[in-house]
């Protein structure tokens, strides 16, 4: 089995289908149907990452991931069968690693949950393998690796894994204009099968988190026609 994950709908069907073809794929699957459920299987059970619908009866899935992160700090794809981009902005406020809007493709949701594991198991991992121990500062931001935290000004900032990654990227690359393709590809790794407004969405977030003035940005930059370039 390439990893144990816990897959939670408050549909049978979806539930069902999940497991089988995430099973055929060679993965461990648990399947809940509420987040209480869901609570009690990670309580009793070491999982790799968490595959939660947003609508769930009772606590919905953006609280559970919330408490999910906070407290295992498992890596979450959120379902969501809600396209306004408002959603996708809470996802990753409450510290979601990755969404997909329903219906989906099985194979996109093989790509996503690949990606999520390969960051989660590597995300301090230089190109070539080599383990990223450093701690790396640039201008007013400074990121501590092994305990994966960002800091400006001395300030913790609170990020979701996805705007750590970017932060990280963008710190490790000042006063370089990236492309969008790029950017993904480094941050999201060669498999995304998204769209580029993910991309996007996150940028603008982690502005909300990192300028004084988001709307005006002065560190995170967007080069019109080619992509963003970071200036410390």
């Amino acid at each position: 089995m390439y990893a144990s994950i816990l897959a939670v709908d408050d549909d049978p069907l979806i539930c069902k289908g999940l497991k089988f073809n995430l099973e055929k794929s060679g993965y461990s699957v648990t399947t809940a149907m509420t987040s209480a459920a869901a609570l009690d299987h990670i309580h009793r059970q070491k999982y790799q990452a968490v595959i939660l619908d947003i609508g769930l009866p009772g606590e919905d899935g953006l609280s559970l991931c919330r408490h999910v992160k906070e407290i295992y700090d498992l890596p979450v794809i959120l379902l969501t069968a809600r396209r306004r981009e408002l959603d996708e902005i809470i996802g990753l406020e409450v510290g979601a690693d990755d969404y997909i809007t329903k219906p989906f493709n099985v194979d996109v949701l093989l790509a996503h949950l690949k990606a999520v594991l390969r960051r989660s198991a590597a995300r301090a991992v230089l190109p070539g393998g080599q383990l990223h121990t450093e701690n790396i500062s640039a201008g007013p931001f400074h990121i501590e690796v092994k305990s994966h935290r960002a800091l400006k000004n001395g300030a913790l900032l609170s990020l979701s894994p996805r705007e750590f990654d970017l932060l990280f990227f963008f710190i490790e690359h000042p006063n370089q204009v990236f492309e969008t393709d790029e950017i993904i590809d480094s941050v999201w790794g060669a498999e995304f099968t998204g769209e580029p407004q993910a991309l996007y969405v996150h940028i603008r977030s982690l502005r909300e988190k990192v300028e004084e003035e988001p709307s005006n940005p002065v560190y995170i930059l967007t080069i019109r026609g080619v992509g963003y370039k970071f200036t410390p």
